[in-house]
């Protein structure tokens, strides 16, 4: 059995699961986001919450998305084992 590299398995559940296609979408708004914010020269008290907010949500979103990755990993351990 083939053994997957996460960015194979990513791929593959951004086209075959909606749950993690929908992490997938927030996680690279997020991305857009905290680019536009840095690539300011100078960020409001706001910003600068925001910033931190974002890249919370980022982190949490990419921790998700990782468990997705893990589960399917395991499966397919599991049935070349079988």
């Amino acid at each position: 059995m083939k053994n997957f590299k996460e960015d194979e398995v990513r791929k593959m559940l951004i086209e075959k699961n909606e749950e993690f296609r929908k992490l997938y979408e927030l996680h690279q708004k997020c991305e857009e986001k905290l680019k536009e914010l840095q690539s300011k020269s100078y960020l409001t008290e706001e910003e600068k919450m925001e910033e931190k907010r974002l890249k919370k949500e980022k982190l949490g979103l990419k921790d998700k998305m990782q468990i997705f990755v893990n589960k399917f990993k395991m499966e397919m351990d599991k049935n070349a084992n079988n």
